[in-house]
């Protein structure tokens, strides 16, 4: 039995939206995942099965909370890959 489509964390989706919101789209992808995993280590996972699994036991004030942790995790992350970078192209 493989559950590994039935489950994901769900800051997955947050932080790639707030990478793309935060830089422009001509970036590589490489730099984004990295970007991407560096923050999403930054944050507690929260496992679902279902948006609306969330959206449904969430207060406002969660909400406002988790998002305000998303957009600190991917800072942090734009600036730690960003002096972090290598220059050769792997």
């Amino acid at each position: 039995m493989s559950i590994n489509n039935h489950i994901r964390n769900y800051y997955e989706q947050l932080v790639a939206e707030e990478i793309l919101r935060c830089l422009p789209g001509n970036q590589d992808s490489g730099y984004l995942a990295d970007i991407a995993c560096v923050a999403l280590n930054h944050l507690p996972p929260r496992y679902i099965r279902y948006e609306v699994d969330m959206a449904f036991y969430m207060s406002p004030d969660e909400l406002h909370e988790i998002n305000r942790r998303v957009k600190a995790a991917v800072e942090e992350a734009i600036e730690f890959i960003a002096a972090h970078r290598r220059e050769d192209n792997e």
